[in-house]
């Protein structure tokens, strides 16, 4: 069965920027969309309030994607739109439509500027648990912000897709993460930044400062093992330009500088099951709160 591309609608500005993102990345993977509104019950006490009857909060429910569909399917006439919803908890919901999607997208309201994300306690359930690549769109996000301005400086949809931004731990790679951003920058026809932050041993802070030959093998090493760790992906998509970032300091922090002049930034989750339940890491939480560009969670081993 063809996987779909499933966004979580919910009416809000951030669902519906998170609803045409979808759009265009199912016409540009040729699957169709899938629009999945959760309504939660409310606990019945309210459920009786006139004003918050659940016959008119369940219809409202179903006039969402209903229309939300209707809307799309005029605008994107190539990509087959279909909408569905269900009643139970958003997050365990979502979590188990991931399964049976090739990509599942959320909104998350935006922030502006150096705020950049702001993450609800649904959004990072579904991260952390769904077991397929998570997209976050903010609020706002325009077809256009994923574009190079053109020549005017004039916002457009018309130019040159900005580029993919990845973020690589030389010391745990996973080819699901890495691939997936290849292919993204393959399908946008743009180049992939690769992004590795790393930190000096500490023989170098506590004694070794004015060490440069030691220093620069120190930088060599680390930008060394970005490239062996890109070598096969480079073989395997060669019309992908790749830029190699290998700089000092926070992985989050150059990855989320990165995210302002980029289409999309791609992280990894790792998948733990251990028995203290799920987690993002503290890279990928700070680059899904921060980030100025749409972000790929990708689960891994």
């Amino acid at each position: 069965m063809s996987r779909t591309i499933t966004v979580g609608l919910d009416g809000s500005p951030e669902s519906r920027a998170a609803a045409e993102w979808a759009a265009r990345e199912a016409a540009q993977r040729r699957l169709p969309l899938k629009l999945l509104h959760v309504w939660e019950p409310a606990p019945e006490p309210i459920e009786q309030a006139p004003q918050l009857g659940v016959e008119t909060q369940r219809d409202w429910g179903e006039k969402i994607p209903r229309e939300t569909a209707e809307g799309l399917s005029l605008r994107h006439p190539g990509v087959e739109v279909t909408s569905e919803h269900v009643t139970g908890h958003p997050g365990t919901v979502l979590s188990e439509a991931a399964e049976d999607a090739e990509l599942l997208v959320l909104g998350s309201r935006g922030l502006g500027g150096i705020g950049g994300f702001l993450v609800g306690s649904v959004g990072l359930a579904v991260v952390a648990r769904a077991r397929r690549p998570v997209v976050l769109i903010r609020a706002g996000e325009q077809a256009a912000d994923e574009h190079e301005r053109d020549a005017a400086g004039i916002p457009s949809a018309a130019t040159r897709y900005r580029p993919v931004v990845l973020g690589v731990d030389t010391g745990h790679l996973d080819a699901t993460v890495i691939d997936f951003a290849f292919d993204a920058a393959a399908r946008r026809g743009t180049f992939l930044r690769a992004v590795h932050g790393w930190h000096l041993p500490l023989w170098f802070v506590y004694g070794g400062a004015g060490d440069v030959y030691r220093y620069d093998h120190v930088v060599h090493s680390h930008a060394g093992a970005l490239t062996d760790a890109l070598r096969l992906w480079r073989d395997k998509y060669p019309s992908v330009e790749v830029v190699e970032v290998s700089r000092s300091g926070g992985a989050a922090a150059h990855l989320i500088e990165a995210s302002r002049q980029a289409s999309l930034v791609v992280v990894g989750r790792r998948v733990r099951r251990g028995p203290f339940g799920t987690h993002i890491g503290p890279v990928t939480h700070a680059v899904l709160h921060h980030a100025s560009a749409p972000v790929a969670v990708v689960p891994h081993d």
